[in-house]
């Protein structure tokens, strides 16, 4: 038996498909996959065949079918709208079949998909038309309806991929005919007929996309990646993949009907994009795509297209997990529940390997600004150590750092910085966030607390702004929500700072349950898990689940804030 160390070394040495070079790229030694595609229109080309690849409700486009629709998509953008390569082009949806045709298209030649936040509203929508500066827009009906709540600054041509009229029960699109500024896509796409994807130059280093950030505050800032570092995050993957089955000796799955992988999460989120998407071509993976989270309907997807994988956030792999328990439905041929995102409470790491017949957990830390990759850790290693993200990329640099930037030795806490080829070139139009985010030398502050322990496994323990300080005490959110998690009853929990004037900061904390739970009972249990101090001051019980952003993760901020407003109503009431 050999180690990860040694699979990686095999796997990425000269003359094997996985083998890695060095190049010169921007100031900084990169190492790059030798024979990866150079672009995302060489992998889209080079991966068609008649195997499906997207299935939404009862449509089904197959690897070819996909690729005909978006050369097709592709000449209309060329030659009626003017795109040429650098030209931002917006898509902004639900995971309609379209956004994936048209992504296909725009990157194909040479354009800068801003895959926009469709739960974004009429305000948020113009900020990030205006601020991409975005030629053209694919959008859906009730994205649609949204845009005419912006102002005039908003000056993009506008394609509806979808009529405004329902496509499942629960669409919440209004009927009613397009805005006179807007054209149908399939009225457009009958006049194109079909021919081959233009041939546009387009660098390993052009612009592919743009993904905004969805901030603590203030505007969000996009996150622009080229080809390369969105290719060298999938074969990363691919990469982790093949080293595990080598170091644990064993051998290649058997040839088998086409893997399939559910689509729960929006493809405008890097997991949603890279992780389950684009990471589907070479692995002629069949993706099955939902409207909305719905675990009862995923347990009958898995079980009705045999799907093998899922990756969601903590809060979905729970409820699948629950849903697992409760269903009769044959979940069998799940072998993978991935996360990311949030750290799952160790508990339900366990509780996915004892749930699901096949099914092994897995995890992993990325952001936006890595596309989606950092570290990666699943089965027994990471049934062993729950708490851990996982061990670093092939293609990344990963270290702890002081306050001063200086490197921490493995076990002692300090910033995570990254560095590497999946690693983004920097914010669109933003030079102040760049010299925010980057070193000098090109490492990318992650704003996580962190280490690494002597195997290199890596253990997020905040985020740097996530702390409450108390009376001088720092206290990890992360480490009182993990004691709490641990509470049978709990089912989430948000921890955050509530201002105090003695203190400075006191404990608060937010728990969803759906049984009866007393706060001094909550307080009782923690009071042998954590420090008195530790142990939150301020706690709110709620039966409703906790809100989220749409990438999935707690909205924080926002519960924060919440409970912050009544805890001074009720104070200014006793008055």
């Amino acid at each position: 038996m050999i180690t990860r160390q040694q699979a990686l070394t095999q796997l990425t040495a000269p003359g094997q498909p996985y083998e890695l070079q060095q190049i010169e790229h921007d100031g900084q030694t990169l190492r790059v996959f030798k024979n990866a595609p150079p672009t995302l229109g060489a992998l889209f080309a080079d991966t068609r065949s008649d195997l499906p690849l997207y299935t939404y409700a009862d449509e089904r486009l197959t690897f070819n079918q996909a690729y005909a629709s978006a050369s097709r998509i592709a000449r209309l953008l060329i030659h009626r709208y003017g795109i040429v390569p650098g030209d931002r082009v917006a898509i902004s949806m639900r995971n309609y079949p379209e956004w994936v045709t048209t992504f296909m298209a725009i990157t194909s030649i040479g354009g800068v998909a801003v895959a926009m936040n469709a739960l974004w509203q009429s305000d948020e929508m113009e900020y990030g038309l205006t601020n991409s500066g975005a030629k053209v827009l694919f959008a859906d009906a009730e994205r649609i309806q949204r845009l005419a709540g912006c102002s005039d600054a908003v000056n993009v041509q506008v394609i509806a991929a979808r009529p405004p009229a329902p496509r499942l029960p629960d669409d919440p699109l209004a009927g009613g005919p397009l805005p006179d500024t807007t054209q149908d896509l399939a009225t457009l796409l009958a006049e194109i007929p079909n021919g081959p994807m233009p041939e546009i130059a387009v660098a390993p280093t052009t612009d592919a996309t743009i993904l905004y950030t969805s901030g603590s505050t203030g505007h969000p800032k996009g996150v622009v990646s080229s080809h390369r570092n969105i290719i060298s995050a999938l074969l990363s993957w691919e990469l982790d993949s093949e080293a595990g089955l080598l170091a644990a000796a064993l051998a290649p799955p058997t040839p088998a009907p086409q893997p399939a992988t559910l689509l729960a999460v929006p493809l405008f989120h890097a997991t949603g994009s890279h992780a389950v998407y684009l990471a589907s071509y070479r692995a002629q993976r069949h993706i099955v795509a939902m409207y909305k989270w719905d675990p009862a309907l995923a347990a009958e997807l898995i079980e009705r297209e045999r799907i093998a994988s899922f990756i969601a956030p903590a809060a979905m792999t729970g409820d699948l997990v629950q849903t697992a328990r409760d269903t009769q439905r044959d979940l069998s041929t799940l072998m993978m529940v991935g996360g990311g995102g949030a750290p799952r409470a160790p508990e339900q790491v366990k509780d996915i390997d004892a749930s699901f017949t096949n099914a092994v957990p897995g995890t992993g830390w990325g952001m936006t600004e890595t596309n989606a990759i950092g570290t990666g850790i699943g089965g027994d290693d990471y049934l062993a150590r729950p708490q851990s993200s996982g061990r670093g990329s092939a293609v990344l640099d990963l270290r702890i750092v002081d306050d001063t930037g200086a490197a921490l030795p493995a076990g002692q806490r300090g910033e995570l910085q990254v560095r590497g080829a999946s690693v983004f070139r920097g914010y669109w139009n933003r030079p102040d966030a760049d010299a925010e985010a980057f070193t000098n030398d090109r490492w990318l502050r992650t704003g996580d607390v962190a280490y690494l322990d002597d195997e290199g496994f890596l253990f997020i323990v905040d985020r740097i702004k996530d702390l409450v300080i108390r009376g001088g005490e720092n206290i990890g959110c992360g480490t009182v929500e993990a004691a709490i998690l641990e509470h049978p009853a709990v089912l989430e929990a948000s921890v955050y700072a509530v201002p105090d004037d003695r203190l400075g900061e006191e404990v608060g904390a937010t728990v969803y349950t759906k049984s009866a739970l007393a706060v001094d009972d909550l307080r009782t249990f923690l009071n042998d898990r954590l420090a008195r101090y530790e142990v939150p001051r301020y706690v709110t019980i709620t039966d409703a689940p906790l809100p989220r952003i749409a990438s999935g993760k707690i909205f924080k901020r926002g519960i924060r804030d919440t409970a912050v407003a009544n805890m001074r109503a009720e104070a200014s009431a006793g008055d």
